[in-house]
């Protein structure tokens, strides 16, 4: 199994985890590690669990970049693993939108309505739900965008960081009701009152709302042959 140095953590088993032979073949060509997985698993979340139970022995944690996330911000994954060493069950980022970003996810989702997904959290972090709206809705919003330049609305990143024991409960359990409405898997840990931590990190340098559309493909394939590879250092 390969191994990777990283946030400064060496012994760290890095690998793809995939249903798809190509998928994995292009992997192993770059040099990674990659586990065909059954095409029965739903998630990305389950897919990640069954590639780290290949492991010669189960991780302490299991932090999953999901592939339709490729921007990530700089400083997500430590500060994922950061809230796992310090007891959260689940960790996962969220960017605080301005109000000229959450203009541009409003006129994005009149096209993709579907693509993009938002977080509404308590004071600590907790995650307390996630959707593909725009939560939570605004009143008064000339008076807040007057007051302050954030909105309100967080934006959720797509990196998951689990313990163990909190990611094999999330597979253990049929997919649910809301999740299957959404279109959301971190909802079935919420509905199974498993916690999710979130955590702030600043956008990245170009960022996307995610990849659940043809078009969004071709958005970020033309941001990526505009400002090269989107992977920031770990």
């Amino acid at each position: 199994m390969a191994r990777a140095a990283i946030a400064g953590r060496p012994g760290v088993a890095l690998m793809v985890a995939t249903d798809d032979p190509a998928i994995a073949a292009h992997a192993q060509a770059v040099g990674c590690d990659a586990v065909l997985t059954d095409s029965a698993i739903a998630t990305g979340s389950g897919r990640a669990l069954a590639a780290a139970l290949a492991l010669p022995s189960p991780p302490r944690f299991v932090v999953n970049l999901q592939g339709d996330s490729p921007f990530q911000p700089e400083g997500a994954l430590r500060a994922v693993i950061a809230a796992l060493e310090g007891g959260a069950e689940v960790a996962t980022p969220v960017i605080a939108l301005d109000w000229a970003t959450l203009d541009a996810l409003r006129d994005h989702k009149t096209r993709s309505p579907f693509s993009g997904t938002t977080c509404a959290r308590a004071p600590d972090g907790r995650a307390l739900w996630f959707s593909k709206t725009i939560i939570p809705a605004i009143r008064n919003e000339d008076a807040l965008r007057a007051a302050q330049p954030l909105s309100p609305v967080w934006r959720h990143v797509g990196l998951y960081g689990y313990a163990l024991d909190a990611l094999r409960r999330f597979e253990a359990c049929a997919p649910t009701a809301l999740e299957n409405l959404e279109g959301l898997e971190q909802l079935r840990l919420l509905e199974l009152g498993i916690p999710v931590m979130t955590v702030a990190v600043h956008p990245p340098r170009f960022d996307s709302s995610g990849i659940d559309t043809e078009a969004d493909i071709a958005r970020v394939e033309q941001l990526i042959a505009d400002h090269g590879d989107p992977t920031p250092p770990l």
